[in-house]
This record gives structure tokens, C-alpha cells and sequence, in this order.
């Protein structure tokens, strides 16, 4: 057997707070990723709107 501390035995408590610890860090990286793609998303559709505007503005201008 090997030489284990109490933090690394399941069910210390210890090794809840490190659990807990984990799955915050966890819940902190999806809500940085959904914040990211979200932004993404947001940020090429406003694009796309700002060039089909160019496209109409250009279509309709008076030459």
C-alpha cells in the first residue's frame, strides 16, 4: 500500500473542499467559455450586419 496523506482519502474532508475547489474552477472555465462563444457570436453577426450595410449602401448609392 502506498504512502497516502488524509487530504488524498475520499470522503475527508479535505478531499471535499479540494472537490468543491475543482468544480468551481470548472464552473469558472464553462462560464468563460459560453461568455467567449457568446462574444463570438454576437461580435460576427454585428460584422456580417456591418458589410451587408456597406453591400446596401453601395447598391442604392447615386453614382
Amino acid at each position: 500500500m502506498s504512502h497516502e496523506t488524509s487530504a488524498a482519502q475520499p470522503g475527508t474532508p479535505a478531499d471535499k473542499k479540494a472537490r468543491k475547489a475543482r468544480k468551481d474552477e470548472e464552473g469558472w472555465f464553462e462560464r468563460g467559455v459560453a461568455l467567449r462563444a457568446g462574444f463570438y457570436i454576437f461580435g460576427t453577426h454585428l460584422f456580417a450586419g456591418f458589410i451587408w450595410l456597406l453591400f446596401y449602401l453601395g447598391e442604392h448609392a447615386h453614382k
